[in-house]
């Protein structure tokens, strides 16, 4: 994240690339979701969907909330992977189970629209109420989005 953030050094988004790299060959969850968000944005590497999808899913496979929610959105927008509504239902679940406030946010949306799970307005009142929870009361920090 030094590298990332120019935290005391010159910003580099290529040196921060091949940092995380290191970190998430060795199985680093956080290190795996970082590299995925620099591989879908093109920051430090080339702009790559797939291998997003492929560092997200390393993250998101050892719980990281983040990464699942980023994976979710992949599967959803059809990026880097054949656009799938269940896909993206089941990893928006997982997050959301976390109490991870944009998965929880999303997921209402697919239950009130009936798109990768089956419609159901009160579950969608349930994920949505939770999202919009006060900080501490049952809902995670954001994705925590490298910036």
């Amino acid at each position: 994240m030094i590298y990332d953030n120019g935290l005391g050094v010159p910003q580099d988004y290529a040196e921060a690339a091949k940092w995380y790299r290191k970190a998430a060959e060795q199985g680093i969850a956080e290190a795996q979701n970082n590299l995925g968000w620099m591989y879908q944005k093109g920051r430090g590497v080339s702009q790559n969907h797939a291998e997003a999808v492929r560092w997200y899913q390393k993250a998101a496979e050892q719980g990281l909330a983040g990464a699942q929610y980023r994976l979710a959105s992949l599967y959803w927008q059809g990026k880097g992977v054949p656009q799938d509504s269940a896909e993206a239902a089941r990893w928006y679940r997982k997050g959301a189970e976390q109490g991870h406030a944009e998965s929880q946010a999303l997921l209402a949306v697919l239950y009130f629209t009936g798109r990768g799970v089956p419609q159901d307005f009160v579950q969608g009142f349930l994920s949505g109420n939770a999202a919009a929870a006060p900080s501490g009361a049952g809902r995670a920090a954001p994705s925590g989005s490298v910036t």
